[in-house]
């Protein structure tokens, strides 16, 4: 599976990498802004995009947005991360188009079963 990863802390962006990549096999495309997600997406081709809510200049919402307008990408399921999680916030991702909400902090043994499971269970579930 290939993942477009968006997150603005690097520590973060490494612990997922590890979980990705070293531990679930997955190819990751790891993304400091959405602006240079947005610069990559089209030729990395995601499978799945996984986006931080919070991050500076373009935010988690506005970066989906912006990929689904590419050619391509406007059907590829997104799921958000976020330390903030409150309900009424995760019906705002859903309603944006997200098929899953996952909270920080995860668990980096298990986040690529997760996302997994996110991508074969039924949208209604999301």
């Amino acid at each position: 599976m290939r993942i477009l990863h968006v997150e603005d802390d690097e520590d973060i962006r490494a612990v997922t990498e590890i979980a990705l990549v070293q531990l679930s096999g997955f190819q990751l495309c790891s993304c400091d802004s959405g602006a240079m997600a947005l610069s990559l997406a089209q030729a990395f081709q995601p499978d799945l995009m996984l986006l931080d809510v919070m991050m500076p200049q373009m935010d988690g919402l506005q970066t989906l947005a912006a990929l689904r307008r590419l050619p391509g990408l406007a059907a590829v399921p997104a799921v958000f991360m976020t330390a903030r999680l409150q309900d009424a916030e995760k019906q705002q991702y859903l309603n944006a188009g997200a098929i899953a909400v996952l909270e920080k902090p995860f668990d980096p043994l298990t986040l690529g079963q997760q996302l997994q499971q996110y991508l074969s269970r039924p949208a209604a579930d999301s």
